[in-house]
């Protein structure tokens, strides 16, 4: 932009488009290939990025992003160009606003539009994304710059066509979603929301073969809770599966987001901890035992209860050489600290000869 000239705000370039978009977007054409393009993936990130790049070529903004529900309610963008962190208040606003009313919000600038009461500033226009009269995304486009009037697409036949031409996508949208909320339930444990035994058993050959392949190692933590019987025997099984439920969040804050966290069955839980040797492994079993023993339990129930837990590590290479070794250095590992006082650690060892009752599920 030259120096001292301002360029035309984002309500007046969109409103210089208006047939370019009109011819854009009433082409049977354009229709067919939305439908094709919606027909092409079940990746819900890929449909978004062909609405983000249409929307582009409607006009160009300093940002586009398509916004939806993630497996876990929460709000996260799946697609974008130019985001940058400074626009979030604006896209999150815009987005729960369109989300929640499932029409569209066209406005000159969020800081004075009483539709939108938290957050946000510049000219936003945000379309909702409908599939069986359910908003399942929204389209944002923003400007951090606000519009001396509301952005317009002009006659409501110009919006209609919007419209009819995003639905192909927002059907494949909830498809893509649908299957992917699907998938996350097939490998999440129903109680604790942490990857199920399936998954581990998945998880544990895939990352064995990785680090088999670049030698770099790979650690197992196999962890029992001690005397969790009683607490099921004292305060009822509803209350030992809420426990379990703070008790897997408490496992879960002690490992990293590369890491895999799952309910191996009952009371049970495994970590596998890729890229890490036995110490780094110890260290992170340490901060377990230490958080679990420190914790006081079920306050939400009136109750304070305390746990210890047995850990067992293994590593491979120094331990194990498959999936299967290597769970069973782990539990032979755990099995040793229960017998031997039970709320503590102990480090797989070749001198272990006895025989683990677990074994990954063919």
């Amino acid at each position: 932009m030259v120096r001292g000239v301002r360029r035309s705000d984002f309500a007046a370039r969109l409103k210089a488009r208006l047939g370019t978009i009109r011819a854009r977007v009433e082409d049977r054409a354009a229709l067919i290939e939305a439908v094709r393009q919606a027909n092409t993936t079940l990746d819900p990130h890929k449909v978004a990025a062909w609405v983000v790049h249409e929307a582009n070529a409607w006009a160009q903004a300093p940002c586009w992003a398509v916004v939806a529900l993630d497996a876990n309610g929460r709000l996260v963008v799946l697609a974008d160009a130019g985001l940058r962190p400074e626009f979030a208040p604006s896209l999150w606003a815009a987005a729960e606003w369109v989300m929640r009313h499932g029409v569209e919000l066209f406005t000159a600038d969020m800081s004075n539009d009483m539709r939108v009461k938290s957050g946000g500033n510049g000219t936003v226009v945000a379309f909702p994304l409908l599939c069986r009269n359910q908003t399942v995304g929204v389209l944002v486009g923003f400007d951090p710059a606000p519009s001396s009037s509301a952005p317009s697409f002009g006659r409501a036949s110009l919006l209609l066509a919007l419209r009819t031409l995003l639905e192909p996508p927002a059907i494949a949208l909830d498809n893509a979603l649908a299957l992917q909320k699907a998938e996350a339930l097939s490998v999440t444990d129903d109680l604790t929301r942490l990857y199920n035994s399936r998954y581990l058993d998945l998880s544990l050959r895939r990352e064995t073969k990785r680090a088999s392949r670049s030698g770099r190692p790979l650690s197992l933590l196999f962890i029992d809770l001690d005397n969790f019987k009683q607490v099921n025997d004292t305060y009822g099984h509803v209350a030992g599966s809420k426990l379990l439920v703070e008790v897997a969040a408490t496992i879960r804050g002690c490992a990293r987001e590369t890491d895999v966290v799952g309910r191996f069955g009952g009371d049970e839980f495994s970590v596998i901890l890729p890229d890490t040797g036995r110490e780094g492994a110890l260290a992170v079993a340490g901060r377990c035992r230490q958080r679990l023993s420190n914790a006081r339990f079920l306050a939400g129930e009136g109750l304070s209860v305390g746990v210890t837990a047995s850990i067992g590590v293994a590593t491979l290479p120094d331990m194990a050489v498959s999936a299967e070794e290597l769970l069973r250095a782990a539990d032979r590992a755990m099995y040793l600290v229960k017998s031997t006082g039970k709320d503590g650690i102990r480090a797989a060892e070749e001198e272990s000869p006895e025989p683990s009752p677990r074994s990954l599920k063919e």
